[in-house]
């Protein structure tokens, strides 16, 4: 895996999933992904509801969302991986995967997100994620190509996500 100061693509890190299994990215290779990392008790929850309308929308033209729960902003994750699973499940009815708990920001940054952050800095030039449900567009060559905050909803990325998707 790699450590996130030489990668070139997303396609060459990896993570664990909620039910403890790693995955590589690379599973991915190809496909439009949208990377956000998530919240269970965040005023941006229903989120979840959007990206799984997303994901619904356009899986079968190559299209994932990975969902990365983390607990640095507010303690709004607190749940075990079966918690986390079941919340999204029961409220929302994720079917897109969803990772192992991570942390975006500080020393124990996870590598994925050391290199979103690189590939694309947020407001004033910021590479540190504000808040839950930020949001980082990739395409199918593993390049990130966009990045918004936690009050772009998620049905407000779909003509980026088409023209990605080369539906337009």
């Amino acid at each position: 895996m790699a450590n996130g100061d030489s990668a070139k693509t997303v396609y060459e890190f990896s993570a664990s999933l909620l039910d403890g299994r790693m995955a590589s990215l690379c599973e991915f290779e190809g496909r439009v992904l949208l990377i956000v990392n998530t919240a269970s008790k965040c005023g941006f929850t229903p989120q979840y509801g959007g990206l799984e309308d997303l994901y619904r929308h356009y899986k079968d033209c190559g299209f994932e969302v990975l969902g990365f729960p983390c607990n640095q902003f507010g303690a709004q994750e607190p749940g075990s991986a079966d918690e986390i699973g079941a919340f999204c499940d029961k409220n929302y009815g994720v079917s897109f995967p969803l990772f192992a708990k991570i942390d975006v920001n500080g020393p124990d940054t996870h590598p994925l997100y050391r290199f979103l952050k690189r590939e694309k800095r947020g407001l004033l030039g910021s590479q540190g994620i504000k808040w839950n449900f930020t949001k980082f567009l990739v395409d199918r060559e593993g390049a990130v190509t966009g990045r918004y905050g936690s009050s772009t909803e998620p049905k407000d990325l779909a003509a980026d996500i088409e023209e990605l998707l080369g539906n337009r």
